[in-house]
């Protein structure tokens, strides 16, 4: 009998429908589950389209930390709404400045063993403590809330064997830049990564969390690390040990695919612009001028992370052209830092301090000057994504974004003249908790509270037997979906009006496409996108989908999909299609008129492979897919959504 590596473990003891063997249809049970308010307000509307009442999970929880930037009506008014929704359908809800999700969630809610599933990619941090945590759509997410199970390919477990301990100024940030200089943005692409061995015992909870929420960089559909001792005093920590059970793979266990880090031999790493896999040591760019410094993110959340800074800056000042940004990611850690004396020596050195949420990592505030280097200890540096159009964004540890503060140069912490900080936490912390709001037994009767930018969700069509239409778009590898819905404080306020927010569909792209897809649309086409590798990397959310479908694009032909945003297309009834021959790519043109005849018929039928043809330049392409059964339904009727109508109406 073979051996169990932990996410099999999990796997298994939630699995509902299907058999384990990698690249199969699965489905599985979900436990807990977490939306956020750039997705959530969606995710609402979409729980209430299916009329169940009341969520059947064990947690939900809704956390208010992307659209903390109060400009006009429309954030507060989505804030009032979900509150609302909360109380109706039984959901904890966060409240504005309590924290970034998945550390609030971490210090509230996760519990070994569990499942979670998330509409933000990086619910997978919460693998820190032995749960099996997996970004997803939002509609994907309501069907959880709603007790339906969560549908995905089983992945190939990969394990990483650590040794070793890690050096002064190398933390767990540099750990997950050492996997993406190792495997980029697409190494993790239909795997889970599974962390294991002896230099485990050196690396604390929040410091595996650093490492699984960026798993999704990897593009991994989640990250697992046992739950062992380091978990337990984390709970202890939250007044909640007695949530604690331990966990860990068989001994000697099996995984598809293995990797090994000896910790000892890591130095500080950096990620170059624009990409989270474009890693170089910080050696090797040290003395390149600085602008800012940004420390925290849900990426480097924790209060050791925040607390090393302060150390590394106490009694300094840092360079007059520096921005020192200031993040916390909980109000719990804010308190924490100050009752440790430490945020007073945060601000002291020159420090700007921000409101507990996600803030400039997703473009709400703290935007970089142009043209000027910028260091961040968030997750991603997709082009634009800070908020400036020519931004210089690199990504890098707590230690190296202080020590570059401090030098106004981009600085090997290594290189400092003084001891390396050592941080102990407090056994017992000081607990906040009274910014998550627990639901009512019952629904209260509550109405729902929307204002006027909420409006309901488009209508989809079925899919059409014959899809005629123009390429809209070409785009290369690794387009984000940042790069086709963007983020930031002048578009994500639109999150619940699908109209309004479809005008800025690949803006940072192409500014005529809007017009353009409307005008094709109008006129009863049905337009397509060509993409390159790993088509759609990056955020969950669902408008990446829904925002060009209500434009009229009906199918994406791509050399290969980004997992999430592959099943997102599927949830709205646009059709992801992979070149047979990846060399066709390079003959299709923007504004080429293409035809696919029979569509319907062929997937009805079962067919994997279709004939697009090139009406511009008369010639012809194999495409396939690789989709389930119900993946296939679910296009056929226009979306999830139709498709969950039709179940429930039966």
């Amino acid at each position: 009998m073979s051996k169990l590596n932990l996410a099999r473990k999990l796997i298994e003891s939630h699995l509902v429908e299907g058999e384990t063997n990698a690249g199969q249809s699965i489905a599985i049970r979900i436990d807990q589950t977490l939306t956020q308010d750039a997705t959530g307000t969606l995710v609402m509307q979409e729980f209430e389209a299916m009329k169940v009442g009341r969520v059947r999970t064990e947690v939900s929880a809704q956390y208010v930390d992307h659209n903390l930037l109060q400009a006009d009506f429309k954030n507060p008014d989505d804030h009032l709404f979900l509150r609302s929704a909360c109380r109706r359908f039984g959901v904890w809800f966060s409240r504005p400045g309590t924290g970034v999700s998945h550390a609030v969630h971490m210090e509230r809610f996760g519990r070994p063993g569990r499942t979670l599933l998330g509409s933000d990619s990086h619910s997978c941090a919460a693998g820190s403590m032995g749960m099996l945590a997996i970004g997803a759509g939002g509609l994907e997410v309501a069907l959880a809330m709603a007790g339906r199970p969560f549908y995905l390919k089983m992945p190939k477990i990969m394990g990483v064997r650590l040794s070793g301990r890690l050096p002064d100024w190398v933390s767990a940030k540099d750990v997950i830049l050492e996997m993406l200089r190792r495997h980029d943005v697409d190494g993790g692409i239909g795997r889970i990564i599974e962390y294991h061995g002896p230099g485990l015992a050196h690396l604390g909870a929040m410091d595996r969390h650093v490492i699984a929420n960026m798993g999704a960089e990897l593009g991994a559909t989640a990250t697992v690390f046992p739950a062992d001792e380091a978990v337990r005093r984390f709970l202890a920590s939250q007044g909640r040990e007695d949530q604690f059970e331990a966990l860990a793979a068989d001994e000697n266990a099996d995984y598809d695919e293995h990797d090994e880090i000896d910790l000892s031999t890591l130095e500080p790493l950096i990620a170059l612009p624009s990409s989270p896999g474009k890693v170089v040591p910080v050696a090797e760019v040290a003395g390149r001028e600085v602008y800012q410094c940004y420390i925290g993110s849900s990426a480097n959340p924790g209060l050791r992370d925040l607390a090393v800074a302060a150390m590394i800056v106490d009694g300094r000042s840092v360079h007059d052209r520096v921005s020192f940004d200031i993040n916390p990611a909980s109000r719990q850690i804010l308190e924490n830092l100050s009752e440790m004396g430490l945020l007073n020596t945060l601000i002291h050195a020159g420090a700007r301090l921000h409101q507990t949420g996600c803030n400039g990592c997703i473009g709400m505030g703290q935007a970089p000057a142009s043209g000027r280097i910028s260091l961040r200890t968030v997750p991603r540096n997709f082009p634009g994504r800070s908020g400036t159009e020519e931004d210089q964004v690199y990504l890098c540890s707590p230690e190296t974004a202080a020590a570059s503060a401090l030098s106004g140069t981009i600085t090997d912490p290594r290189t400092l003249d003084r001891p390396y900080p050592k941080v102990f936490e407090p056994e017992r912390l000081c607990l906040s908790t009274l910014g998550v709001i627990e639901p009512e037994d019952q629904d209260a009767g509550s109405d729902l509270e929307m204002g006027p930018n909420i409006v309901p969700l488009p209508d989809a069509e079925a899919l059409p037997d014959a899809l005629r239409g123009p390429a809209l778009l070409k785009l290369g590898d690794d387009v984000s979906t940042d790069e086709i819905m963007p983020a930031g404080s002048r578009v994500l306020p639109f999150r619940s009006n699908i109209p309004a927010i479809s005008r800025f569909v690949f803006a940072a792209v192409d500014g005529s496409f809007p017009k353009r897809a409307e005008e094709a649309r109008d006129r009863g086409a049905a337009s397509f996108l060509i993409g390159g590798d790993n088509y759609g990397q990056g955020s969950s959310r669902e408008h990446a989908a829904l925002a060009p479908r209500y434009l009229g694009v009906r199918a994406v032909l791509a050399k290969g999909f980004a997992r999430i945003h592959w099943q997102n297309l599927c949830n709205f009834g646009i059709l992801p299609l992979q070149f047979a021959d990846p060399q066709d790519y390079d003959t299709l043109q923007q504004g080429d008129e293409l035809h696919l005849e029979g569509v319907r018929e062929a997937l009805e039928s079962g067919e994997t492979r279709l004939t697009l043809h090139n009406h511009t330049r008369d010639q012809d392409y194999a495409l396939e897919h690789a989709l389930s059964e119900r993946q296939i339904a679910m296009i056929l009727c226009g979306g999830l959504l139709n498709l969950m109508r039709e179940e429930l109406a039966a």
